[in-house]
């Protein structure tokens, strides 16, 4: 039996550890043909050949995506070496998350303006870039599929300002870029991992550097329940390989939706934490959080609920 994606041709931005790594290792175990981006040759190099050892092909090209000339460049090669075809891009990229970990329980006005900068230049911006050149190539073959990697932080106050603003804007960008693509045949749709055991909140829990700081203690509570990185991976595949997409486009998906819509699990074989199950938001809840042991797993907050939870009307 044919991999799943032999011939099909992908872009994964930030891919040198982390989710976009997680992402073109499933992405090349489906037998696409992937090009990873990352600001350093070597730890790029390594990821390269750990995914191209799963099949498929990976192709580094280092390549900063707050820098519009590269992501031209990156878009150029692909074109080139791939007769103009892609069918994939995932926008990963991220240069804010030791920031936001250095940032914890600080205020807007208490921290550097800059940190606007450090998590929405290339968390942003450059996903806006790639989309750019990505539906360049995407609109003429009237196929493709473009995944803008966000978070719950878009709905709701998470971690800072700029970070909940930059993720509602990521949302955003998946709905408004659907809405002119399409009619040429492209998905574009946002993609919420839940909690992910990346190497550096790996690092971070490890560390126990803030016994005190209540982001600290929630996220060493619930870290070993924590999505892999291919996790979001395996998404990626469903999607991509689902013959129903446009029904999906605009949307945001949870993958924890995912999962159950595709009858996916871990890597690991852990089912996949249902975060917007009712147990798991009244854990969030302090007068509330008593509550969670005694609800079945398959109650789930109501999509309109959660909507409403979030109208600025």
């Amino acid at each position: 039996m044919a991999p799943l994606m032999k011939g099909q041709v992908c872009v994964v931005t930030g891919a040198s550890r982390g989710i976009g790594r997680g992402i073109a290792l499933q992405l090349c175990q489906a037998g696409a043909t992937v090009y990873i981006t990352g600001r350093h040759e070597d730890t790029l190099r390594v990821a390269a050949e750990e995914a191209q050892s799963l099949g498929g092909q990976c192709v580094p090209v280092v390549c900063d995506s707050s820098q519009e000339s590269e992501v031209r460049s990156l878009f150029e090669r692909v074109t080139r070496e791939q007769n103009g075809r892609l069918d994939v891009l995932v926008n990963n990229a991220y240069a804010g998350v030791q920031a936001i970990l250095n940032a914890t329980s600080k205020t807007f006005w208490e921290l550097p303006a800059s940190i606007w900068d450090d998590i929405n230049n290339v968390g942003l911006r450059g996903h806006y870039l790639c989309s750019v050149y990505g539906a360049r190539l995407m609109v003429p073959a009237g196929r493709g599929l473009i995944v803008i990697i966000s978070s719950p932080g878009g709905l709701q106050y998470m971690f800072n300002v700029p970070y909940g603003v930059g993720k509602a804007a990521c949302d955003r960008l998946a709905v408004d870029c659907a809405q002119e693509l399409r009619r040429h045949g492209v998905s574009y749709v946002s993609l919420w991992p839940g909690m992910v055991q990346t190497e550096l909140l790996q690092d971070y829990v490890t560390k126990d550097e803030h016994p005190k700081d209540p982001v600290f203690s929630r996220f060493k509570r619930i870290f070993s329940a924590a999505e892999t990185t291919e996790m979001s991976g395996k998404c990626v595949v469903a999607l991509a390989t689902d013959p129903n997409i446009l029904s999906l486009s605009g949307k945001v998906l949870p993958s924890c939706d995912l999962a159950r819509r595709y009858g996916l699990k871990d890597v690991d074989g852990r089912p996949v934490h249902d975060y917007l199950s009712m147990s798991s938001a009244l854990q969030h809840v302090s007068s509330l959080s008593w509550l969670a042991s005694y609800l079945p797993g398959f109650l789930r907050m109501p999509k309109w609920l959660i909507t409403l939870y979030a109208s600025k009307f």
